[in-house]
Order: C-alpha cells, then sequence, then structure tokens
C-alpha cells in the first residue's frame, strides 16, 4: 500500500475540480488531485464518435435513473469530466434564479455583482465568445423558423478559441484549468477511484483510494491531507459522501433538464459537425428548444426512438438532423448502495411535467416546420411521424410515461448549498455541514436546475468558494 501526503486533496478534475486546483496551487497550496478517468488527450479521438463514448463516458454512456419514464443520462469519465463531453456552449446563471436561490435556502455572498465578477474572469481566460460568421445551417434553423413564428430566440456563446486556420477549439479542462494546475505544482493522479474519505471526528483525514497501473494491475492508495474537496458531479460526488458515512440531506434533491428529441428531415443537406448554437428561448426558463449532436449514430438513434419504420430517412441521413425540447422539472435522488459500485439513481416527472414536456415536444415541431422541414420523427414509442403542422396534435396523445424517450447531459443539486440546513447540504462556500475541513465544489452545490447549461454556473460558484477558501 501507497501513502502519500497533500495539503489540499481534490477529488475529481471536471469544472469544478480543474477551476479549484488551479487557482489554489497558484495561490501556493500543495495540491493533489484525484481522477477515476484516465487522461486522454482531447484530440485523440472526435467528439461526439462512438470511440469518445467507449472511452470518456462513465458507462460507455449508458447510464439511466430509474422512473415511469426512465431518464438516460451522461457522465464524462475522464481528466476534465463533462467538460470534455459536452458541446462548449456557455451560459451564464440567470441572475432572477440566482437572486431566488439566496432567498430560498439562504446563500451568502451570492449577489448579482459578484458573480458576474467571478465569472468575467473564466470567460477571459477560457476566449468565451460567440461564432466569428454566420451560424452553420442546422443552427440557422432554430433561428429562422422562431423568426417566422415571432418567437424569442438567441445564439449561445462557447467555450471556444479560433486557431488562425479557422480551426475552432473547445475549451476544455484538459486544454485549460487542468494544465493550468499542474503549470502551478498541482500532482495529478488519474486512473484512481476514492473508495471513502477517512476523518477523526468531524475533520476530514484523507481518501482510501485504488490506483489502476498501466498495466491494467490495481494497488490501494492512502491520501492524507489537511483539507478534501470532493467535484465528483452530482451523481458521484453524494455517493462518495454516503459511502463515507455522511447521510442526511445529501444525495436527495437531484435535478435534471429533462429532455425529448426529434429528428428532422429536410430537403437539403446539413452541417453534422458541432452542436447548434441557438436556443428558442420564448419559453423560457422552464422550457428551452434547441439543437444536439447529429452525427450519423445520433441520428440513428434518434430515429430509433419513434419505434417506427424510419430506413428512408436514415439512409437520407446528411439530410437529417437531432433537436430538443428540454425543461426544468422533476426531483430524484442518489443511494449508494453496499456492495455495488455504481450508486442507484431514481427520478419522478410529476404529471405537470409531463404535460410541460408534451408542450414542449409540440412547439419543436412547430419550429421545426416553420423552417422547412418536410418530416418530424418523435422521441415517442411508436409516435407518429408528422409532415405539417395539422398533424402535430397526434403527438398530444401519443405522449405517455410508457412511451417518452426522455434522457438529459445536466445533473445537479443533490448537495446544495445554504445557510439553510433543512434543505441543503453545504454551506454558502460548499463546506459539507457538521464537518470543518470537507468541501464540495461542484454541480451538485446548485440548489436547482438552472434551465441552462451548468458549466458556466459551476466554473464562476467554484471560483468564489476558492477564493472564500483562501481568505479563511
Amino acid at each position: 500500500m501507497s501513502t502519500l501526503s497533500t495539503e489540499v486533496l481534490i477529488i475529481g478534475s471536471g469544472a469544478g475540480g480543474a477551476v479549484s486546483a488551479a487557482l489554489l496551487a497558484e495561490a501556493g497550496r500543495k495540491v493533489t488531485v484525484v481522477e477515476e478517468g484516465s487522461w486522454l488527450d482531447p484530440d485523440d479521438c472526435e467528439p461526439f464518435s462512438l470511440e469518445e463514448l467507449v472511452t470518456k463516458y462513465r458507462n460507455q454512456g449508458l447510464s439511466a435513473a430509474l422512473g415511469t419514464p426512465g431518464v438516460a443520462y451522461a457522465e464524462g469519465r475522464c481528466v476534465g469530466g463533462g467538460t470534455e463531453i459536452n458541446s462548449g456552449l456557455y451560459r451564464r446563471l440567470p441572475h432572477d434564479l440566482s437572486q431566488e436561490w439566496v432567498r430560498r435556502y439562504q446563500i451568502a455572498d451570492f449577489d448579482t455583482a459578484t458573480l458576474d465578477r467571478y465569472a468575467t474572469e473564466v470567460e477571459d481566460y477560457l476566449g468565451v465568445s460567440r461564432l466569428p460568421g454566420p451560424p452553420p445551417p442546422a443552427s440557422a434553423i432554430l433561428e429562422d423558423g422562431a423568426a417566422k413564428l415571432g418567437w424569442r430566440a438567441t445564439e449561445f456563446e462557447r467555450a471556444f478559441r479560433y486557431e488562425s486556420s479557422g480551426r475552432a477549439v473547445k475549451q476544455t479542462m484538459a486544454r485549460t484549468f487542468v494544465p493550468r494546475g499542474t503549470a502551478a505544482g498541482a500532482e495529478l493522479i488519474a486512473d484512481c477511484r476514492v473508495s471513502k474519505i477517512t476523518f477523526e471526528g468531524t475533520r476530514a483525514t484523507g481518501a482510501t483510494c485504488v490506483r489502476t497501473r498501466p498495466d491494467g494491475s490495481t494497488e490501494p492508495l492512502t491520501i492524507r491531507a489537511d483539507h478534501v474537496i470532493v467535484c465528483g458531479g452530482a451523481i458521484q460526488t453524494p455517493a462518495l459522501l454516503q459511502r463515507s458515512g455522511i447521510h442526511g440531506t445529501i444525495g436527495t434533491g437531484l435535478k435534471f433538464h429533462p429532455t425529448i428529441k426529434v429528428a428532422a428531415r429536410f430537403g437539403h443537406s446539413l452541417d453534422h459537425g458541432e452542436v447548434p448554437m441557438h436556443r428558442v428561448m420564448e419559453f423560457g426558463p422552464f422550457l428551452t428548444i434547441g439543437g444536439s449532436a447529429s452525427r450519423k449514430g445520433h441520428v440513428a438513434l434518434a430515429l430509433a426512438d419513434t419505434s417506427v419504420p424510419y430506413a428512408d430517412a436514415l439512409a437520407d441521413w446528411r439530410n437529417v438532423a437531432v433537436y430538443y425540447a428540454a425543461i426544468r422539472g422533476g426531483n430524484g435522488r442518489v443511494r449508494a448502495v453496499p456492495g455495488l459500485r455504481s450508486p442507484l439513481v431514481t427520478y419522478h416527472l410529476s404529471e405537470a411535467d409531463m404535460s410541460r414536456l408534451a408542450r414542449g415536444l409540440v412547439h419543436l415541431g412547430e419550429v421545426l416546420l416553420a423552417a422547412g422541414s418536410t418530416e418530424l420523427y418523435p422521441g415517442l414509442a411508436g409516435g407518429p411521424v408528422v409532415r405539417s403542422p395539422e398533424e402535430l396534435v397526434q403527438w398530444w396523445d401519443a405522449f405517455k410515461r410508457g412511451t417518452a424517450n426522455v434522457m438529459t447531459v445536466h445533473l445537479t443539486s443533490t448537495v446544495r448549498m445554504g445557510e439553510d440546513r433543512e434543505r441543503t447540504g453545504a454551506d454558502s462556500y460548499g463546506r459539507v455541514h457538521g464537518y470543518t475541513n470537507l468541501r464540495v465544489n461542484d454541480s451538485s452545490l446548485l440548489p436547482d436546475a438552472p434551465g441552462v447549461n451548468p458549466q458556466a454556473a459551476i466554473m464562476a460558484i467554484a471560483a468564489r468558494n476558492c477564493a472564500q477558501f483562501l481568505s479563511a
């Protein structure tokens, strides 16, 4: 058994963990980051490819929350976490929502000016910006369809930089904050799963881990630390805390953006390399319409969701793109089960949530038909293929718990921050209630689903929490 010591142990290297590692190492703290997944060069595999699915996703992308309907979800499992597999779309936490959280959960130092200051620092470093030219066709479809209906649409910014060749490079954590942290002295240990956090009374003393060697063999590793910061995401963070004996509100309040998709066929070819940048915000903040990854495999999966013949559309896949409607709704739970490596995840959508999601599906059909789609395949088992606005009413009757194929890529809220201990698992800066030196600094701190990609909020909050840690 190997043993090492550090000042700050950070568990996880995604948006929260990577930011924490870089900022604390640059402040002179001795930082060790452990990551369950492997170090993979961001350029080693094509974005949204089968190879990426196999190498960078937990369970090779096959994860689901139990419920009716069940909700498929995706987690990154590699250095950089979810930032390596997401679209790079970047949207700040809406101000009205952050202030609602302040009132409901009693969060200190969470005013708009403070959040914007840290968000600006992150954005300047990542080079967050809009497209330097016109949007690609698949994204312009949403803008065009919304304009024809008189609906509000907007282009989301992205965490991308543009090389002199014109190549757009997604600014993942493996490209940015992880190397920034290691350049400042942080040690990164990949292929290392944390089994439990260790304690002496209310003080965390480190963690017990299992490290996988390059030859595939494993060895136990004990890490001693003055401070422990858990950044494993909304599923793995509560599971680890529970395995370590911390329960209470931990793992409750799981929030998703439940999402249903449509494969839309057009009379012309579309781009399939990137995720569309435009979003229809007419029905926000509880309903958003956008575009998804649309490589051939994604198109095939979306067509298969309808459970109706689709061979002709698949043969014409270059003219097909995948779009979605997502809501803020539902509630779930994460439970670590003794003897099982993966936690049990459950999720429930109320009748109101289901109605809102069905409404979103119909609105999605409206905007795609307005933009010129000739054929729509909904994410409903046995759902009718629609070719005109008059036929969309059929989706209302077909939308049921047993037919809807629901998924998500945004997972939040299983610890929640704030001073209201009955509703939260950590204080306003991520310190776990009842523990002196154990913190959380990832998506699980967000008290609710933000209605947009949560990466911007995660990174700004992580930077804010690190500043408070350093000043304490």
